[in-house]
Parts: C-alpha cells; structure tokens; sequence
C-alpha cells in the first residue's frame, strides 16, 4: 500500500514533467525562442518529428493569443540534431475563435551556416469553448489490455542506432501488429498500441503532437526496415484528453514511389476522438 502511494506521489505532472522541460522555450526577442534540443528525444541519429512539432508548438503557444493547438501543418526541410536551436514564429492573423502562425526552427551546420529544420503554420484556439455535441461514426480501436501488449524491452531494437525516445515514453504496442518484430510482417500497414509518458504525465493538447508520431512506422509491418523521415504531417487536435493513457491506431494504405502515407487516431480514456494525422513519410525501398 505504501509503495503504490509513493509511486502514484512521484508521477509527474504537466508542467513539471520531463517533456515539459525538454519542450521549454526561453523568448528572446519579441517572436524569437531559443532551446537546446534534447538527445532524450532522438530515434537513430536524429530528433524525433513528433517531439519537434511539440516544441514548435509551444513556441507557437507563446506566441498566439490562444494557447491550445486545433490543426498544426509542419514541413520537415532538414534533419534536427540535438543541441542549441533557434525559432522564430509571425503571428499571421488573430480572430475571435482562432489564431493563426508560422514558426520555423533553425540550427546550424558545421560550416556556421544557418539552416531551416522546420517550418509549421498552425491555427489555436480555446478548446475548452467547443461545444459538447459529437456526432461521429468513429470508433475506438481494439486493442488489449496493456499488459497483454508489449514494449520495446520485450523485442529487439527498433532500429540500429539511437532509441533514446524509447526511454521517454511507455508504448505497449497490439501483439497483432507486431509481426515485423519476429521476421514475419503482416503486409498490412498497421500499427496500434497504448501511448503514455514514462515519469507518468498525463496527455495535454501538446503532447498530443508527439502521440501521433511516437509508434514505430507502419513500413514495418510492410516489411520495411530502417528510417522513415517524416516529409510533411498534419494534425488536428479536437478535443483536451482526460487523464489516463491513450490509444493510438496508425494505417497506410497506400506505398509508391518511396513515399508512404500514415494517418492516425489518437484516443483518450473517456473513448473520445482526442487527435489525428496524416503525414507523408519517405522509405528506403531495397530488392
């Protein structure tokens, strides 16, 4: 009884969390941020897109005149290394209702040439002011219960090189979407499983933004290994999830040319639509 009330003390909370703290931005100059990008966040040798597109986000958050994130479109021109960084966001236009800006993050190369990362537009918003009315034929995805599910120290590496993100996060991913893991894909494109913090934050409309790129990608169960470097992704988050651990359903239906699509959906533990995406990721084919 003492350990789990000790265990339940020490969770973290949001705005006191590891990811909070990793996301934080310093202002500058009016429009201007400064962060030093975690290593916590990296997959093989680069950033992940999920944890920048919540950096950005806050950024962005800052900036605005409403604070919660509805729909975020980023553009990957560049892979993000850890290490200091620059952002640098322009109010488009303010409503009533909605916000819109842009932000790109810059770094710089070893040559001390500045270098785009990222560029993002995005609308804000209140979403505590949305109506409660849902009409929807979505449905949650089957998944098991997490503890018939699995976790990265179950199987072996996701890829060769870095995995720190692993360490930040705690996935139990569906055993039927695991195939890839044991040599034998599925060829089904799909990937599911259960998405929390590991320090035991609870989700908020900006780590909604890591969920939904936080699985392993879904070219793994097409039999793809190896990176998959986000070109573009779209969000939408529709409505501040409640507290407890998220479900997130990721498919591809559709491989050409090199470039896969991957739209997710992202559920609360109220069986509530709290997010989704799609975005266009490149895979290295090999015969």
């Amino acid at each position: 009884m003492a350990e789990a009330a000790t265990a339940q003390a020490a969770r973290a909370t949001i705005g006191d969390s590891e990811f909070d703290r990793d996301t934080a931005v310093t202002l500058r100059e009016p429009g201007v941020y400064g962060i030093d990008l975690s290593a916590g966040w990296t997959i093989i040798n680069a950033v992940n897109g999920g944890y920048l597109l919540a950096v950005l986000g806050r950024a962005l958050g800052d900036a605005l005149p409403h604070r919660d994130p509805f729909t975020v479109s980023a553009h990957y021109l560049t892979a993000s290394q850890p290490g200091p960084a620059v952002i640098r966001t322009d109010v488009v236009r303010t409503g009533r209702t909605l916000s819109t800006g842009q932000a790109s993050l810059f770094q710089y190369d070893d040559e001390g040439r500045e270098v785009e990362r990222i560029r993002v537009l995005a609308s804000y918003g209140d979403l505590d002011s949305l109506p409660d009315d849902v009409r929807t034929s979505a449905k949650p995805p089957a998944i098991p219960p997490p503890d018939r599910c699995f976790g990265p120290e179950d199987g072996p590496a996701l890829v060769s090189g870095s995995s720190a993100i692993t360490d930040r996060l705690k996935l139990r991913l569906d055993p039927a979407t695991l195939g890839w893991a044991l040599g034998s894909p599925s060829g089904k494109g799909e990937m599911r499983g259960w998405f929390g913090l590991a320090d035991g934050r609870d989700a908020d409309p900006l780590s909604l933004l890591l969920a939904v790129d936080a699985l392993p990608p879904t070219a793994f169960e097409l039999g793809i290994s190896g990176w998959v470097p986000t070109v573009e992704l779209t969000v939408h988050v529709r409505c501040r999830p409640a507290p407890g651990p998220l479900r997130v359903s990721i498919t591809t239906r559709n491989l050409a040319g090199g470039f896969l699509e991957e739209d997710a959906e992202v559920w609360d533990s109220a069986d509530r639509l709290v997010a989704q995406s799609r975005q266009l990721a490149r895979v290295r084919l090999t015969s």
